[in-house]
C-alpha cells in the first residue's frame, strides 16, 4: 500500500521507473493482446476449413463430394473449437503464474514490514555479565 502511494506521488516519472525496475508488471495487458491475436489466428484457421469444405463440395458435382465435404467441415470446426479452448487455457495459465508472483511479492513486503516493526519494538540485547 505504501509503495502504491509512493508511485502515485512520483507522477508519470514513477510509472517509467516502475516499468524499468519491474515494480509494475505489464504482463496482464500484454497477455490480453496475445490472447486476442491468437483467437484471430484460430478464426483464420476456421475460415480456411470452411473454405476447404466448400471447395471440396464444389470440386465435382454430385453426392460424393458433398459426403466428403461435410465431415471435413465438422472435423475442422471441432478442431478450431478445441484450439480456442487450449489457447484460452494457455493464456490463463500465464496470467495465473504472474498473479502468483505478484501475490508472493505482496506477502514478502508485508513480512518485511512486520519484521521491521518487530525489530523496532524489541528492546536492545543486553551483554552477559561475566
Amino acid at each position: 500500500m505504501a509503495s502504491a502511494r509512493n508511485s502515485k506521488a512520483r507522477g508519470s516519472n514513477g510509472l517509467f521507473w516502475d516499468l524499468l525496475t519491474f515494480d509494475r508488471l505489464v504482463t496482464g495487458p500484454v497477455i490480453h493482446l496475445i490472447y486476442w491475436a491468437g483467437l484471430g489466428v484460430v478464426a483464420l484457421f476456421a475460415f480456411s476449413v470452411v473454405g476447404a469444405a466448400v471447395g471440396l463440395a464444389l470440386k465435382e458435382p454430385g453426392l460424393q463430394s458433398l459426403l466428403l465435404a461435410f465431415p471435413v467441415l465438422i472435423a475442422g470446426l471441432l478442431v478450431a473449437a478445441a484450439m480456442v479452448l487450449l489457447w484460452r487455457a494457455f493464456c490463463e495459465f500465464y496470467v495465473a503464474i504472474f498473479r502468483i508472483s505478484e501475490d508472493l511479492r505482496a506477502l514478502r513486503q508485508a513480512s518485511d514490514a512486520d519484521h521491521a516493526v518487530a525489530a523496532a519494538t524489541r528492546p536492545p540485547a543486553q551483554k552477559p555479565v561475566g
